[in-house]
């Protein structure tokens, strides 16, 4: 019997179970894959918002992260909230010399609004995470903060997507659900020396869109590690996205998870 492939999340923890490592750990699942977890920071929050962080420290990080690789094959990771420029310092460290593809979600902003990302770690991710990846996906917010681009219509998209790669990533896809358009939506895939590739798919309209990036980029992983072409994987990844979405529902107060059990 062949054993479901070994997925790794490097993330923050939502304590209402809908992004983060929650989300993750339930993505990874559906699709087959066994989940393990580095939990990175512990948040305290709901549907409605995020109120307080907890920093658990970047020693044991980089504990919870070194026993998970001495212990079990990976067969691909994504790290989420890093939060932290020592933790990203740390993290980066430990995943330099890995033998397996990294998803990097960049993740900065709470669909509340709270930052999870503090101010002095931006640099810190740009200079030791960006280049470790073999997709990085931003999305709107999160490529203008990245690449300096200001993203106020998808015109400026070919020039963001230049510039990120040219950060170090292997690809990066700049996900287009933050920008208006009322049928489909617009993910971007760039990879060096090669046009963008447009990957569109059909809007959903639905408030219960807490967890969408975590979903994304532990579905491509998820995909990565079970040895699915990348292409192939960022599409498998929207379907099931878009999947979760349209069977969604709301267990509680404010913006609602996704459906990740979604058949």
């Amino acid at each position: 019997m062949l054993h479901p492939p070994n997925i790794l999340t490097v993330a923050g923890s939502d304590s209402g179970g809908g992004a983060g490592i929650q989300a993750d750990l339930k993505t990874i699942a559906a699709l087959g894959g066994y989940g393990m977890s580095v939990i990175t920071a512990l948040t305290a929050q709901n549907g409605i918002g995020v109120t307080g962080i907890h920093d658990p420290g970047a020693d044991f990080v980089a504990r919870q992260l070194a026993t998970v690789l001495e212990g079990f094959p990976v067969a691909a990771a994504k790290t989420g909230m890093l939060f932290s420029a020592r933790t990203i310092k740390r993290v980066a460290e430990l995943l330099r010399t890995r033998n397996f593809p990294l998803v990097v979600d960049p993740v900065s902003v709470s669909k509340s609004g709270a930052s999870l990302l503090r101010e002095d770690a931006v640099q810190t991710l740009k200079a030791h995470i960006l280049p470790l990846a073999d997709l990085l996906t931003p999305n709107r917010l999160e490529a203008a903060m990245l690449s300096g681009v200001t993203m106020d219509s998808t015109d400026v998209i070919a020039d963001a997507g230049k510039r990120l790669l040219d950060m170090g990533p292997q690809a990066v896809l700049i996900k287009g659900g933050h920008f208006d358009g009322p049928v489909t939506v617009t993910d971007w895939l760039f990879v060096p020396g090669e046009e963008p590739v447009p990957l569109r798919h059909a809007r959903v309209e639905s408030k219960n869109t807490h967890g969408t990036g975590c979903t994304l980029s532990a579905a491509i992983a998820t995909g990565l590690g079970r040895g699915l072409p990348l292409r192939v994987a960022v599409t498998n990844a929207q379907e099931y996205l878009n999947l979760a979405l349209r069977r969604s529902y709301n267990p509680g107060k404010g913006v609602g998870p996704l459906n990740h059990m979604a058949k």
